[in-house]
């Protein structure tokens, strides 16, 4: 009973932990398993026929299964009795089976250790590798050997069979040490040999079964007897390949007599032998323990034998096994969410990086990405992601792996603290846990939309959710491609953002998204799927494919290539780039699909690739290919031959390689030829692969010439000179010094000292050559080495009147002599001789970049090999080659060359050079000139103006004008365009301009929106630097129907119709209505206007006839008026009215040059005409005044004419800002002050009755044509006032959708002169619509508050100025008649002041 008591308490016990224990998941958060590799397999050396183990042990506090793979593939113990696992998970083969034709145990092993429902790791591989059968591959040879000297027996066997190698003497094991070593190949060598040395080798291969051995071969030891021997390499070093921590041997196995002496180098310096890691043992060879990374490079073997040396090098590779910086981490995280394993690994060479997932390869994907090198991003986590990650690292010097642990928790479970690997976009925002929340979460966030959508990202906007039940509310982005399930999610900013943009997205693709708000309660309901597409693509071609480069000959390649699968349209060209290796990339235009590339370097490594360009711009490059071309034979000698004369019957011969890029192939040898005496004679030929060659055997007291070439695998190169030494007539004695030379004698010159003198006296001992030393006041300062048969020099390039002490020694092998001394001083300098030197010739700029051009020219003053050994220089000077630019730059040089740098790209430079010697100097020679390359443009674009497309506010047209430093023909622009200024640049919409266009339109642009433009120009290297954001705000609203009847009612043409309510009426004003009283007095004011009008005209008249009395021998003109009909008939003569000065503030015209392009680049105000969205509210206009004139009587208009003078001007318009400004002008005419009256406006009425205007009676058909200066017409005809009215309504029409009217400014090129605009007969039927004669500039709309409107017409409504035509000029008749009519200051200050009066009676009317 107390056991069944027990159990139920253990039972309810459980009960309650799980029952409440489980209900706060916040605090019950799974922690992570520890789970790896106590022991691991490592590499094995197995025996055919023996047992062999791999050890594996994995520890974890759960229960773990432990299987292993070979070759990738899962082994079946079941199946295979003689592999089987042991306890702790290792491995044993109780029997490994080996032969030739079955290596069923040979190969790469990995143990798999798995946790169920929990996850799986895998080792470290190891290979297991079995012996061969035990055979040798040759037989040691019987050898005889000198009393101290070295030998070698070797014993060839295969690699693996080396370690089970041992050798034999007399049947005895041959004991190791420093003397006596084995070499890495199993080869015994015997330094410093002795008697007891000499017996039977055989070498024996055990531990593989019954012992196997070779042949016995002798080794006799002879006594020394003091005959030279010739050295001979027995075995030398040969580069090889270690692991940090082991030991190498470096064999040099030397043979001769003298006995040579072998000295080691390392990297060009000497080995210190006494280090404790390195040690010269068995009479020559290099051992180096415990190797580190500092050990690697080039080991030379240098070995002298007295009567002749050898050199050997090899290189020492030391690789570094992989190992862990930085290993990846246990992570928590939840779905959705994108996290990062990190894995920092190190080693020599550098590691390959491969990711597992629970055992198996994880392949890169879109979910799946591998980061900075190695570490592994996880995308858009779902609940099957959870498990074991593996980084593995292979070189080869081993392979390492590291493992962690991801788990996924619910998303109402809040994440530990600290999540180290979660990625920027998923640390911010975390669920709490329940327990912690306190209220509701927010509500669906409002208005998802996408504001921008690119190629490459989306930037989505909403609103504040209508419940957020709190503050600080925070957001989170969840978005898919379409049609898949693994979300990823992204996360705002900070609390309040309520914006996000999505980067790294596919073209052309739809995706999903959905907004969830989160609040301090725990995330809310999502938003409604958003499905956006991403755009396409700029359409530029993709990679040309099959791209095939092959060596065609030593100096050329034969490229092909295939058409892009997406070319996106025609493709007009290739573009082929390629480079030396190391060197800049050049490219060049290419227009078929094939290729043959000459002039390259012979044997030279080139990349290549291929762009392919249609009219959109480059497209997508091609992987690089790299290609070396044929090698060739030696396209230079071998440099720096030199002959030493050892004794009377043999020389040494010395030389270098040739010069760098010259030997065309890889170097076979060299080939030495030599013959006795100068004359052609049978040439004796050596081969050699060393730098240096002893020629024995030959005559005493003999010459002989000696040249070299090189060779390669091509054949043999250009030779040497035959250079001349002549062998000693006895074998003098070299064991001392020489003595002192008998005699020195100095001839001083101006510039130079000639020394002469005598060998020592005594004739015996070896002279090898002589040195001179020289200087002011010391012999030190320099020193000249000459041959033993010279007896005199010249000390050139010295100063004049300057005291030289000189000294002379003879030289040897043993060491120099005794020197002897003596002093000399120059001669001071003569006067200069008057001829002036010769210029430079064959002057040569060669470009080498965008600021460096290389000057190189000859000297005809030099000797035929232009080697200056004289104190002259050059001085060369340039300039840009512009006419006004007269300041060059000089610099002076020594020698044939000067590369000038630090200049202007893609800039014209003209050069010359100047030689000056001493006091001459010649004059400047001829020019030369190089334009240097283009390089990026070094500024951005400037005058960046973006202006709203007048009728379409969603269309902006953006311009602005080229860099100031484009360094190059701009060949295009690049329009950056985002909401957000502070956005990354690839962020921003791009928008490509190809050319050189300054302008450019962008469409479907959100109303209301503030936007951020930036430019950037490109020529053919590259971009430049951006351009400062502009700032520009779209408009609130498009124009609509009611903004039309604001401006005036349109009526259309042949359907006059009153309005209901004109422009300027009661009825624009909310809270007044309209009635028919209303148009009465609409009708009335009009007919008091044109009485006033009249008044006007009759007061011109009476002035036009007062001056043309005063001024009795000039022509008399009448002006005279019908006040009926309003028509005016002219005598025989144009009489012209007086012009009467009016004008106002902001009245002026503005010179421009007028473009001879028929269709000009708009780079300054471009704005597209109203004309190209037709409204056409002067309709409305017109109509209503045919309808009172037909009440009422007509008035004249008030004509504005102007004086076309050159240049041409321009109206310029100030909008007024809102309609309330609009209506203040229908009921006030503001007349300016007087003291502001300084132009003419001329009250003139026409006075033709017959002369018709020569245009097109079709209004379509004037439009249509360009503008063009308006022919010169009479200033005297008859209009009707309908006509006028109906004229002055079709000029207006091209400004009168425009809300605002503008303000006509107006500048005339004279301030006295008056202007003159012939009357124009319009058709009542068929009114054609003029535009102005100025050049097509669109009128440029700026903001002006408070700008007042000069209105000139019917009152009591707002009229926008007319446009000016300007006609042609008159003819010299027309002219001189205006020029007559002069009017006195005081006369005209009268009538102005009449007219002011009468401007103010009518406004007293309109307002009263």
């Amino acid at each position: 009973m107390a056991e069944r008591g027990a159990r139920l308490l253990v039972f309810f016990t459980s009960l309650i932990v799980l029952r409440f224990g489980g209900a706060d998941k916040g605090s019950a958060i799974r922690g992570f398993t520890p789970f790896r590799f106590s022991v691991e397999p490592v590499d094995t050396l197995a025996v055919r026929g023996l047992p062999a183990v791999l050890n594996c042990s994995a520890a974890s506090g759960a229960p773990v299964r432990v299987e292993w793979k070979k070759d990738g593939t899962f082994l079946n113990l079941v199946a295979d009795d003689r592999k089987r696992q042991l306890a702790d998970g290792s491995l044993l083969i109780s029997t490994v089976v080996h032969n030739k034709h079955n290596k069923p145990d040979e190969g790469v092993y990995q143990c798999v250790a798995t946790i169920d429902n929990l996850g799986t790791i895998s080792s470290r591989t190891a290979r297991l590798t079995v012996a061969g059968l035990p055979r040798f591959l040759s037989q040691p040879e019987g050898v005889s050997v000198r009393m101290g000297g070295s030998e070698m027996l070797s014993c060839e066997v295969t690699e693996e069979l080396v370690p089970f190698t041992r050798w034999e003497r007399d049947g005895r094991p041959v004991e190791l040490d420093a003397r006596v070593i084995q070499l890495p190949s199993g080869a015994l060598v015997i330094s410093n040999a002795s008697q007891t040395d000499a017996g039977l080798y055989r070498c024996t291969i055990d531990a593989l079964g019954p012992p196997k051995t070779t042949e016995e071969a002798e080794l006799q030891v002879s006594a020394d007897s003091g005959v030279e021997e010739k050295l001979e390499t027995l075995q030398g070093p040969v580069a090889v390949a270690k692991v940090v921590g082991e030991s190498v041997l470096l064999p040099c196995v030397m043979k001769g007599y003298p006995v040579p002496v072998i000295r080691w180098t390392f990297n060009d310096r000497s080995i210190d032998e006494g280090h404790e890691r390195f040690a010269v043992i068995g009479g020559g060879s290099l051992q180096i323990v415990n190797l580190t990374e500092e050990d690697a490079g080039i080991y030379v073997c240098q070995t002298d034998s007295g009567n002749m040396t050898s050199e050997i090098q090899a290189e020492l590779t030391v690789h570094v096994p992989p190992r862990f910086v930085t290993r990846p981490s246990n992570t928590y995280a939840q779905e959705s969410m994108d996290i990062i394993f990190e894995c920092d690994i190190t080693g020599s060479p550098p590691p390959t990086v491969r990711w597992m997932k629970d055992g198996d390869t994880v392949i890169p994907s879109d979910y799946f990405r591998i980061v900075k090198q190695h570490n592994l991003q996880v995308l858009g986590l779902v609940k099957s992601d959870e498990g074991f990650y593996q980084c593995l690292a292979e070189n080869d010097a081993g392979n390492v792996q590291a493992s962690a642990q991801l788990i996924i928790l619910d998303l109402d479970v809040a994440l530990p603290p600290t999540v180290p690997s979660l990625t920027d976009a998923t640390t911010d925002h975390v669920a709490s846990s329940p327990a912690e929340r306190s209220g509701p979460a927010p509500s669906a966030p409002r208005d998802v939309v996408a504001s921008l959508v690119s190629t490459r990202f989306i930037k989505l906007t909403w609103r504040l959710p209508v419940e957020p039940h709190g503050e600080n509310i925070t957001y989170s982005v969840f978005y898919s491609l379409d049609g898949t399930n693994r979300e990823r999610v992204e996360n705002t900013s900070g609390p309040g953002e309520m914006q996000v943009t999505i980067q790294n997205l596919v073209p052309d693709t739809k995706y999903t998204f959905r907004v969830v708000a989160s609040n301090a309660n725990g995330p809310g309901e999502s938003s409604a799927p958003l499905t956006v597409a991403t755009q396409l693509e700029v359409q530029v071609p993709g990679p040309a494919p099959n791209l095939q480069v092959v060596s065609v000959g030593p100096a050329s390649v034969a490229l092909s290539w295939e058409r892009p699968v997406n070319g996106n349209g025609d493709i007009q060209t290739y573009k082929l780039f390629y480079s030396e290796k190391g060197d800049s990339e050049q490219d060049m235009d290419v227009t078929g699909l094939s290729y043959t590339m000459t002039g390259l370097k012979k044997f030279t490594e080139y990349s290549f690739r291929v762009v392919a360009y249609n009219k959109h711009g480059p497209g997508v490059s091609t992987d690089d290919v790299a290609v070396r071309t044929l090698s060739d034979v030696p396209s230079a000698p071998p440099q720096n031959l030199t002959l030493e004369v050892l004794n009377s019957t043999s020389i040494m011969v010395r030389w270098q390689a040739p010069p760098p890029g010259t030997l065309n192939g890889e170097l076979m040898g060299y080939k030495l030829r030599y013959r006795k005496g100068l004359r052609r004679a049978d040439a004796i030929e050596i081969s050699t692969s060393q730098l240096f060659q002893l020629i024995d055997g030959l005559e005493k007291g003999k010459v002989y010439t000696v040249r070299v070439s090189a060779t390669t695998v091509n054949g043999t190169g250009p030779t040497t000179e035959w250079i001349a030494a002549e062998t000693f007539e006895n074998d003098l004695d070299e064991s001392q010094v020489p003595g002192v030379p008998s005699s020195l004698h100095v001839r001083p010159l101006v510039n130079r000292i000639v020394v002469t003198w005598t060998p020592p006296e005594n004739q015996d001992i070896l002279v090898r050559g002589y040195k001179i030393g020289y200087g002011i006041g010391s012999p030190h300062a320099h020193t000249v080495n000459l041959d033993y048969k010279q007896r005199f020099y010249s000390i050139d390039n010295l100063d004049p009147s300057s005291h030289y002490v000189i000294t002379l020694k003879a030289f040897n092998n043993m060491g120099e002599g005794v020197p002897i001394y003596n002093s000399a001083t120059t001669r001071p300098q003569s006067a200069p001789d008057p001829t002036p030197m010769l210029p430079p010739v064959g002057v040569q700029a060669t470009v080498l970049s965008h600021d460096t051009v290389k000057v190189s020219w000859a000297d005809n003053s030099l000797a035929k090999n232009q080697k200056i050994t004289d104190s002259r220089y050059y001085s060369i000077r340039w300039k840009t080659n512009i006419p006004a630019n007269t300041k060059y730059k000089t610099a002076n040089t020594t020698s044939l060359f000067h590369t000038v740098t630090a200049l202007k790209p893609n800039t014209l430079y003209e050069f010359s050079v100047m030689v000056t010697k001493s006091r001459r100097s010649s004059t400047w020679s001829m020019t030369a000139h190089g334009t240097t390359s283009e390089t990026l443009p070094a500024s951005a674009p400037k005058d960046v103006t973006v202006i709203s497309k007048e009728g379409n506010p969603r269309i902006i047209n953006i311009n602005w004008q080229p860099p100031t430093e484009a360094n190059g023909k701009i060949t295009g622009y690049i329009i950056y365009y985002s909401t957000d200024v502070n956005a990354e640049v690839h962020n921003w919409v791009v928008e490509p301009v190809v050319g050189n266009r300054l302008t450019h339109q962008i469409q479907g642009l959100t109303l209301d929106t503030a936007y951020y433009f930036k430019i950037q120009a490109r020529n053919s290297k590259g971009m430049g630097p951006m351009s400062d954001a502009v700032h520009f705000r779209t408009p609130k609203a498009e124009p609509s129907d009611k903004m039309s009847s604001d401006q005036g009612l349109q009526v259309k043409p042949g359907h006059p119709t009153l309005p209901e309510h004109g422009i300027g009426s009661n009825m624009d004003k909310p809270g007044i209505t309209g009635s028919h009283e209303n148009h009465i007095l609409v009708i009335v004011v009009i007919v008091s206007v044109g009485a006033f009008t009249i008044i006007a005209v009759v007061v011109g008249a009476v002035l036009c006839t007062r001056r043309s009395n005063s001024h009795q021998k000039k022509k008399r003109a009448a002006c005279k008026s019908n006040t009926g009909s309003h028509k005016y008939k002219s005598s025989s003569k144009d009489l012209k009215p007086p012009d009467l000065w009016i004008h106002h503030e902001r009245l002026e015209l503005k010179p421009i040059d007028k473009s001879p392009d028929p269709n000009p680049v708009m780079t300054e105000t471009p704005i597209p005409r109203a004309a190209q969205d037709p409204v056409e509210p002067s309709h409305q206009i017109q109509e209503l005044e045919e309808s009172v004139s037909t009440r009422r009587g007509v008035r004249p208009k008030i004509m504005m004419p102007f004086d076309s003078q050159p240049p041409q001007p321009v109206i310029s318009a100030h909008p007024i800002h809102s309609l309330d400004h609009l209506h203040h002008h229908h009921h006030h005419y503001h007349l300016p002050p007087r003291g502001y009256l300084h132009h003419q406006i001329s009250l003139r009425a026409p006075a033709s009755p017959n002369t018709h205007l020569h245009r097109s009676p079709s209004a379509e058909s004037v439009r249509n044509q360009p503008a063009a200066p308006e022919p010169p017409v009479a200033p005297s005809q008859p209009i009707t006032s309908a006509e006028l009215q109906k004229t002055e309504a079709l000029i207006k029409e091209e400004d009168l959708p425009s809300i605002n009217p503008p303000t006509a400014h107006i500048r005339p090129t004279h301030p006295l002169k008056s202007f003159a605009v012939p009357a124009l007969t319009v058709s009542a039927h068929n009114p054609p619509t003029y535009e102005t004669a100025l050049p097509s500039t669109p009128l440029l709309a700026q903001p002006a508050p408070g700008v007042k409107t000069a209105s000139i017409g019917t009152l009591n409504r707002a009229r926008a100025p007319m446009p000016v035509t300007v006609p042609n000029a008159p003819d010299q008749s027309e002219t001189s008649k205006m020029l007559d009519m002069t009017y006195e200051t005081d006369e005209l200050s009268e009538e102005m002041a009449h007219l002011e009066g009468l401007m103010k009676d009518l406004n007293a009317i309109t307002t009263g």
